[in-house]
Formats: structure tokens, C-alpha cells, sequence
């Protein structure tokens, strides 16, 4: 079972997502990412987007933290129940924080949300995610993140690096055990990267 590691709702047991198809993420590897995002001031007063958001954790741990807003977006539907009955866990501590969770395709979401703009992306696709697929759908965030923007990727560390689609670049990355963040920002020097939506 996973907990809510610090902020408003620290302490907090979540619920985790039955079966194997979902894989958690380890709570080192949840300090890492968010002692590197918090020092960056990514969290208080966010908007939080996790996709592939399984039992909610990395959503929720940022809801904790302050954000302003957090969308959950898991496809399938058992690990959306999940998803919903942590978020009212948490929302108990975090009366402020507006958390919705969506049952759908990463994909279609993005889709669907085309003038929607996040200041934190949290994404931890299935490892069997290739890397095409995944830069496929990252490409959907080109042009989408606020001011300072944050896509923060955790893949496998046998996974080599995808290339990352146009509009987006990697600044940082680090390594912790099997898993590898990802940490992308905006380009806004590539070329068509303003038209990107």
C-alpha cells in the first residue's frame, strides 16, 4: 500500500489498484521526483495533470502540496475506481485543491481538452508503452504548458531515451534504481513550436 509522503494530507494510506497490471510507483522514487519539483516550485498552486494515472498517487501527492488543480486520467475503469476513492481521501485534507479524475485514453483526453494548459504533467505510461506511442502522445502536449512548465516522465531504466516530439525538450534526468525521470520543457525554439495545440 502507498502513502501520501508529505504536505496537507501527509501520512495519508492509499488505495492501491488490484492485479498486476498496474505498477506503482516506489515511494523513493515519488521523494525523488517531488523534492526535485518542489525545489523548483512546481507544486502550490498548480495545474496538475497525471495521465496513466493508475491509483492516483502522483496526482494526489502534488494535491497534498498545494496544487490548485489535479486531473487524474486512467483508462481503465477498476483503476479509475480507485483513482476516485483516493482523491476523496485526500480531498479531506486538501478542501482547497479541485480534484477530478477522468476515465479515458490518454489519447482521447488530450484530445478532448485541446485549450486546456497545465503547469505540471505527471506521466508514467506502462513500461510496454514504446517509445513511438509515447512520444506520439507527448506530442499533445506541445504548446499546452503554462509559464515554466514541467513534463516529468518515469520510465524504465532498460528503456532508451525517446525522442522527444517537437516543441518539447529534456533539461533533466536522473536515475533511481530501476527507474529513470524524465524531466521536459517547453522548446520554444524549435521550429513550428508556437503552432503547436
Amino acid at each position: 500500500m502507498t502513502r501520501i509522503i508529505a504536505g496537507r494530507a501527509g501520512g495519508q494510506r492509499l488505495k492501491s489498484v488490484p492485479g498486476s497490471a498496474t505498477r506503482p510507483t516506489t515511494d523513493r522514487v515519488k521523494e525523488s521526483l517531488f523534492a526535485r519539483l518542489d525545489a523548483w516550485g512546481m507544486c502550490e498552486g498548480a495545474r496538475v495533470l497525471d495521465l496513466f494515472a493508475g491509483s492516483g498517487a502522483l496526482g494526489l501527492e502534488a494535491a497534498s502540496r498545494g496544487a490548485a488543480t489535479v486531473t487524474l486520467v486512467e483508462r481503465a475503469a477498476v483503476a479509475a475506481a480507485v483513482c476516485r476513492e483516493n482523491a476523496t481521501l485526500v480531498a479531506a485534507s486538501c478542501p482547497d485543491t479541485k480534484i477530478t479524475t477522468v476515465q479515458s485514453a490518454v489519447a482521447g483526453y488530450l484530445g478532448r481538452a485541446a485549450h486546456h494548459r497545465w503547469d505540471l504533467v505527471l506521466a508514467d505510461p506502462p513500461y510496454p508503452l514504446d517509445n513511438d506511442e509515447l512520444a506520439r502522445t507527448l506530442s499533445r502536449l506541445a504548446g499546452r504548458l503554462g509559464p515554466g512548465g514541467v513534463i516529468a516522465v518515469e520510465r524504465s531504466t532498460r528503456t532508451e531515451e525517446p525522442a522527444w516530439p517537437r516543441g518539447l525538450r529534456r533539461f533533466e534526468d536522473g536515475e533511481h534504481g530501476e527507474t529513470r525521470l524524465w524531466f521536459l520543457e517547453a522548446d520554444d525554439h524549435a521550429p513550428g513550436a508556437s503552432d503547436a495545440d
